[in-house]
């Protein structure tokens, strides 16, 4: 017991003296305290950080900037978390934005010659940058240049302004629809997949402890197990559950409050939530269990298709209750014992509209 204290103590004193430093929070709270600052405090994707730390610790051998990288996986996973670890584990500053906010290839240009070298330049949702800008990319990312048109009409030229040597990591929740030959001059790929309730668990724990809240292990492992496999969602439900027992428990978050909480958030011990089981509800009731297209069924539950398609149908469709089919979205057997429909009774009231 002494020793888990001991641990607990020394991870708080570690981030404290961090946060005290270089990685200070910002007073208007943009810096999470519970991102990882260190690839050794990023829990789970072992293989990702065992390659990862190879490659960063030969480029700071070599005194080289590490090789441009993709990331790709589902939000929340800890993209961006990543990007920031690299840039600390590089010693060097990280400037970031997303795609859609570089506008015209002055604000990508402006970035690129004030970047300092050895420096990571962060873009998020690359897949959303103009053709124009992912042209602009291509020079800068070999040969660290970029061109520049000055002048008009017929006495415009040409020039090529270098840059310093960076290291560019792209983001993003749609690898196929990033452009072949900005995507083949990364030298690092990876994708980040969800995460084992193991793992997890590892996670809320070592959040709790940075949110200095006492939570059972049993809790622990019901919270894990309805977190959606994402770092962010059990974050965020760590955080509502330390409200609950706070304001209506000891303190302590217990197995009876995450059950309590789950029941007053919507969420079951599956993870899924309301709007969720509404999508599988339509698609059996409305649809004759499918297939029916993405763009009609956001129409029909009134979601986004983007959220459909990059938040709610991924964890559907690992979890066996979705399928996706060149048709459309069809929902499986496994919804139907979810919500207690019998296929059977379905078809018939479609028999009944039918005829």
């Amino acid at each position: 017991m002494d020793q888990e204290q001991d641990q607990k103590q020394d991870q708080k004193q570690e981030y404290n003296s961090l946060l005290g430093t270089e990685f200070q929070e910002t007073q208007d709270g943009h810096e999470n305290i519970l991102r990882p600052k260190l690839l050794k405090n990023f829990l789970g994707q072992q293989s990702l950080k065992e390659n990862l730390s190879v490659f960063i610790q030969a480029a700071r051998d070599r005194s080289e900037t590490l090789d441009h990288m993709f990331i790709s996986g589902p939000p929340g996973l800890g993209k961006t978390t990543l990007a920031s670890i690299i840039a600390n584990e590089m010693h060097t500053e990280i400037k970031m934005t997303s795609a859609p906010a570089l506008e015209k290839p002055k604000d990508l240009a402006g970035i690129l010659t004030t970047i300092k070298e050895k420096s990571v330049f962060f873009i998020d949702e690359i897949h959303r940058l103009r053709p124009v800008m992912e042209e602009m990319l291509y020079i800068a990312m070999e040969d660290f240049e970029i061109d520049w048109v000055i002048g008009q009409g017929p006495a415009a030229r040409t020039i090529r302004i270098p840059i310093p040597q960076f290291t560019l990591i792209g983001a993003t929740t749609k690898a196929g629809q990033v452009a072949s030959p900005l995507y083949t001059r990364f030298g690092i790929t990876s994708r980040i997949s969800f995460y084992p309730q193991n793992e997890l668990a590892e996670i809320i724990k070592r959040s709790s402890v940075l949110l200095d809240s006492k939570i059972d292990d049993n809790a622990v492992d019901l919270l894990a197990g309805s977190a959606r496999g994402t770092p962010r969602i059990a974050n965020r439900l760590l955080k509502r559950l330390r409200d609950y027992a706070e304001v209506l428990g000891d303190g302590i978050i217990t197995e009876d409050i995450v059950k309590m909480g789950l029941k007053r958030l919507g969420i079951d011990k599956q993870g899924l939530e309301e709007q969720d089981r509404n999508i599988l509800r339509t698609i059996i009731e409305f649809y004759g269990g499918g297939p029916v297209g993405a763009e009609t069924l956001a129409i029909s539950i009134g979601e986004a298709i983007e959220s459909l398609e990059d938040f709610y149908e991924p964890f559907l469709i690992q979890k066996g209750y979705l399928k996706r089919t060149p048709r459309g979205r069809v929902a499986t057997q496994k919804a139907y014992d979810l919500l207690g429909i019998s296929s059977g009774a379905v078809s018939n009231e479609n028999q009944k509209v039918l005829f």
